[in-house]
């Protein structure tokens, strides 16, 4: 079979093993325990509506049902959301959406657009956004479907540190021996730059996975023009735990955390 770059074609192929191959990734502790906590600091009220934009196979959904999160979650991987349909049933409304083409959604009857008290776009949804104007869509739809009235956005972004380590690294010898193979592609590390990967083994199609570095001029220019403010940018590194510092590095740390509200002269949806 034919590689393809895109998004949609390799998280459909990755859907069926997406959580095996992520295990290792605790979001309870990372969102439920470390960002969750961060955001109330910044002024999240507890509860409410989320719209988890690239929700995958639903990660981020336990950390926030537990916390009485009500939570919208869209992917443009119709074999993402199967799996999340397989696990969540009708406790989560799912939508088949591109991120970069997001509607004004109503998470209920009688709330207008633009009720989510927190949007989130997490676990290298920026990341694959890889053209011109990408980001700019993307934050136009956030812009449509987060509160005015005390809404957060929060998203991460990889360092040149994660795309040297994985994506500009050959063969990962930590997958091989785990029946993987992962094999960056991707020859030296470069500001705004593209990366590759392939995944293959274990009975899946091998498929490219296709990222592009965002710089935080980028990013923050790109927000500005869709009506939002970052309020923080955090690096995120991981030693013996997940650590946050106030001063992201692109050398240091493997992802930065944004956190984002509408300007306060954004129109309402």
């Amino acid at each position: 079979m034919s590689e393809d770059v895109t998004a949609r074609t390799a998280y459909d192929r990755y859907a069926p093993i997406y959580d095996e191959w992520n295990e290792q990734n605790n979001y309870e502790l990372w969102l439920g325990e470390i960002l969750l906590p961060q955001l109330q600091k910044l002024g999240l009220a507890a509860g409410g509506w989320a719209l988890d934009v690239g929700c995958g196979t639903g990660r981020a959904f336990d950390p926030l049902l537990t916390r009485g999160w009500r939570i919208i979650g869209c992917d443009v991987s119709e074999g993402m959301l199967a799996e999340a349909k397989r696990k969540y049933g009708s406790a989560v409304r799912l939508l088949n959406l591109d991120a970069r083409a997001l509607p004004a959604i109503r998470p209920e009857p009688g709330l207008a657009a633009g009720s989510f008290q927190l949007v989130l776009l997490l676990n290298d949804v920026i990341n694959y956004l890889i053209e011109d104007g990408d980001l700019e869509k993307v934050f136009e739809g956030v812009s449509r479907n987060l509160s005015a009235h005390g809404g957060l956005l929060i998203f991460d972004s990889n360092t040149l540190a994660l795309f040297r380590d994985d994506y500009a690294s050959g063969l990962s010898e930590e997958m091989a021996a785990k029946g993987w193979e992962w094999h960056g592609l991707t020859k030296g590390t470069q500001m705004g730059g593209l990366f590759e990967a392939r995944l293959s083994g274990r009975g899946v199609a091998s498929h490219i996975h296709k990222q592009r570095h965002w710089t935080r001029e980028q990013i923050e220019l790109a927000l500005e023009a869709s009506g939002l403010d970052a309020i923080a940018v955090l690096g995120q590194r991981e030693e013996d735990q997940i650590v946050l510092s106030e001063c992201p590095s692109e050398i240091r740390d493997e992802k930065a955390i944004y956190v984002a509200v509408r300007h306060p002269g954004c129109r309402e949806a």
